[in-house]
C-alpha cells in the first residue's frame, strides 16, 4: 500500500487511549483522596469514577485490537486469549499464595526467614495476585514478539528453497517442447540450471457448468469467486501427484479417465465438493469429469502450482502449450543472463519471467519487518523493566511499613535482607 499517515495517526490513538484508560484512573483517585488519609489507611477508597475509566480503557483497548487486526474474528480471538491468559495467570498466582497459606499454617517451614517472607507476601494477597499476573502477560507478550521473528524467518526460508525457481517461461508450443527441454537439460547438466526444474503442460479453460447447472457469477456473492468463474482457468495434467501437493480428500489415482483433482480453497471458494461434475470449455473444447480428490496445495513453495488438475500423463485432445520453471544457478552480467538470451533468441514466441528482483525485494521486506520487531521486543522489554520497578516502588511504602515494625521487634538486619530477597 502506498505510504500514508494512518499508521501513525493509529499508533498517537494507541498511546492516547492506553494513556487515559490506565493512568487516568490513579491521578483521579489522587484528586479525590482526603488529608486524613496519611493517617488512616481505611480512608479514601476507589472512587466509581476511576473504575469507570478503567473500563473505558479496557474497552477502548480491546476496540484498538479489533481495529488493527483487520478481522473481527482475530481481533476478537486475540482479546479472549490475552484474557483468558490473564485469568490462568491469576488463578496459578492465587492457588500458590493458597498453597504457601496452608504450608505455613501447619508449621512445615523452618527457617524463621522464610516464614517472615511468606507473611509479608500473604499479607497482600490481592495485590501480589495481581502483580504476577500482569509481569505474565507481559512475558508473554515478549514471548509471542520472539516466535513472531522466528516464524517470519522460518516462513521465509521454507518459502525460499535452495532449488526455488527464479525463471518463468509460458507459452512453448508443441512442437517446441522436445527442443525447449534439451536446452534446459544441457543447461542443468552444466550447471547452468538447477536440476530440478518444473514443467508442465497448460491448458486454459473456462467453468461453464457444475452437475450439469451453468454457472455464472451472479450465484456468488464473494469477489473472489465472481473473478474466478469469469476467467479461464489454467489446466495442467500429470500422471503422478506433484510432490509439494498432499491430497485432503480423495484418492489420487494415475491415468484414470473423466476425474479431476481440485485445490481445496478453490473448491470451498466456488462451492464444490467431492462427486461433482465440472465441465470446462477449453477452445470449443467441452471437458466433463469428476472431482475425485481435494489437493491442499503448498503456495509458498515457489513451484508451478495448479488449481485444476487432471492425472492423466496426456491429453492429446486439448490444446496446449508448456510452462517450465527454473532456476537461474548463476547472477546478473553472468552466464545465467546469457542462458536467458539464448532462450529468448532460439524460441521468440516465449514469454520468459525474471523473478529475481522479486525474490530480493521479498527477502529486503522480510528483514526489514523482522528489524522492526526486534527494536519492538527491545522497546517492549524497556516498558517491562520499567513497569516493574513501578511496581516495586508503589508496594514500596507497604514494606517499609512492615520492615520497621520487624525490626522494632527484633529482627536483625541480615535477616530483613534475607526476608526482601526472598520476597
Amino acid at each position: 500500500p502506498a505510504a500514508s499517515l494512518w499508521p501513525l495517526v493509529f499508533g498517537v490513538g494507541v498511546g492516547i487511549t492506553l494513556l487515559l484508560g490506565f493512568g487516568l484512573p490513579p491521578v483521579l483517585q489522587l484528586a479525590g483522596t482526603p488529608p486524613l488519609r496519611v493517617l488512616r489507611r481505611d480512608v479514601g477508597e476507589i472512587k466509581a469514577a476511576s473504575l469507570l475509566t478503567l473500563l473505558v480503557g479496557v474497552f477502548g483497548f480491546v476496540a484498538l485490537l479489533l481495529v488493527a487486526s483487520k478481522d473481527v474474528m482475530l481481533g476478537l480471538m486475540t482479546t479472549g486469549g490475552f484474557a483468558a491468559a490473564l485469568l490462568l495467570f491469576a488463578g496459578l498466582a492465587y492457588g500458590l499464595l493458597f498453597f504457601l497459606d496452608r504450608v505455613q499454617a501447619r508449621g512445615i517451614m523452618r527457617s524463621q526467614t522464610l516464614v517472615l517472607a511468606t507473611r509479608q507476601v500473604l499479607a497482600h494477597r490481592v495485590q501480589t495476585t495481581v502483580q504476577v499476573a500482569s509481569l505474565s502477560i507481559g512475558l508473554l507478550a515478549l514471548f509471542l514478539l520472539i516466535l513472531l521473528r522466528s516464524d517470519l524467518l522460518a516462513n521465509w526460508q521454507k518459502a525460499k528453497p535452495m532449488d526455488a525457481p527464479n525463471r518463468m517461461v509460458i507459452n512453448v508450443l508443441p512442437e517446441q517442447a522436445d527442443a525447449f527441454k534439451a536446452i534446459l537439460d544441457k543447461a542443468s547438466s552444466s550447471s547452468v540450471v538447477a536440476k530440478n526444474y518444473d514443467w508442465y503442460p497448460m491448458i486454459r479453460g473456462r467453468l461453464i457448468a457444475v452437475n450439469d447447472a451453468a454457472v455464472s457469477s451472479a450465484q456468488f456473492e464473494d469477489e473472489r469467486a465472481k473473478r474466478l468463474v469469469e476467467r479461464e482457468f489454467n489446466l495442467s495434467n500429470t500422471a503422478t501427484l506433484p510432490a509439494h501437493n498432499q491430497l485432503a480428500s480423495g484418492v489420487w489415482t494415475d491415468e484414470e479417465d473423466g476425474a479431476i483433482s481440485v485445490e481445496e480453497g478453490l473448491a470451498k471458494t466456488l462451492r464444490l465438493k467431492m462427486g461433482d461434475r465440472l465441465r470446462f470449455d477449453v477452445a470449443g473444447v467441452m471437458v466433463e469429469s469428476k472431482i475425485t480428490s481435494l489437493r491442499k496445495v503448498d503456495w509458498q513453495s515457489m513451484r508451478a502450482n495448479f488449481f485444476v488438475l487432471y492425472p492423466k500423463a496426456a491429453m492429446p485432445e486439448l490444446p496446449v502449450t508448456y510452462l517450465a520453471a527454473f532456476k537461474a544457478t548463476s547472477d546478473k552480467g553472468s552466464s545465467g543472463y546469457a542462458f536467458d538470451n539464448q532462450l529468448v533468441r532460439a524460441f521468440p514466441n516465449i514469454t520468459l519471467i525474471d523473478l529475481t528482483q522479486s525474490i530480493n525485494e521479498i527477502g529486503n521486506v522480510i528483514n526489514k519487518v523482522t528489524r522492526a520487531v526486534e527494536s519492538l521486543f527491545a522497546f517492549t522489554l524497556a516498558a517491562g523493566v520499567l513497569v516493574l520497578l513501578a511496581t516495586l516502588y508503589s508496594t514500596g511504602s507497604h514494606t517499609q511499613r512492615d520492615f520497621a515494625l520487624m525490626r522494632a521487634l527484633g529482627a536483625s538486619r541480615n535477616q530483613l535482607r534475607r526476608v526482601q530477597a526472598l520476597q
